[in-house]
């Protein structure tokens, strides 16, 4: 009798915990392109999931980057906003003065590993300038498709690498000498 409760409990366990899904995205590189630098990023989807239309990723306070410089997949579309796009029930950190990066699924049901490339283009960045990388984040929305809430969305969150921007020495020289000027003005007045 002691067996059958506890393989009955375990069973119960396998229909009642929520099925997991996510959409992951990962850091693939940072390559210098005629002065520029692209950055890129692909992405996973768990077993227990598809990426429907609506279904999206966002990676948060990225930055500046050139105006329609960036690529995805057939079936997705890009955009950037100050604030989101977020999932239902996340909380990524996101500052709303830092352009983020969401790419949006509107195609047929789509599954699968290493799905990209998704590229972004920073103007007037070196390799040696997008050094070192820092942690951000991301927020990311599938639809489930197994289990008894298969077809409801499910959001997920986390930590991904985003370049960091090291100004140029020359870039520097300038905002020092016109923080300067700045100053010598404001006591002037």
């Amino acid at each position: 009798m002691r067996k059958f409760c506890v393989l009955l409990g375990l069973g119960l366990t396998v229909f009642v915990l929520p099925g997991r899904a996510d959409i992951i995205p990962s850091y693939v590189s940072a390559v210098p392109n005629g002065g520029n630098t692209i950055v890129t990023y692909q992405i996973d989807l768990t077993a227990e999931q598809n990426a429907n239309t609506g279904d999206f990723f966002t990676i948060y306070d990225f930055g500046s980057i050139i105006p329609n410089s960036a690529t995805q997949p057939s079936g997705w579309t890009f955009s950037t906003s100050l604030a989101g796009q977020n999932p239902p029930q996340t909380n990524a950190p996101d500052d709303p003065s830092i352009p983020n990066l969401t790419w949006t699924y509107t195609g047929p049901a789509l599954s699968g590993t290493g799905i990209g490339p998704f590229t972004v283009t920073i103007a007037g960045v070196s390799d040696q300038e997008v050094e070192p990388l820092q942690s951000g984040f991301f927020a990311a929305q599938g639809t489930l498709i197994v289990g008894p809430n298969a077809g409801t969305h499910v959001g997920n969150a986390g930590s991904i690498p985003i370049p960091t921007v090291v100004p140029e020495p020359a870039s520097i020289g300038l905002f020092s000498v016109g923080a300067i000027l700045l100053g010598v003005r404001s006591r002037k007045d």
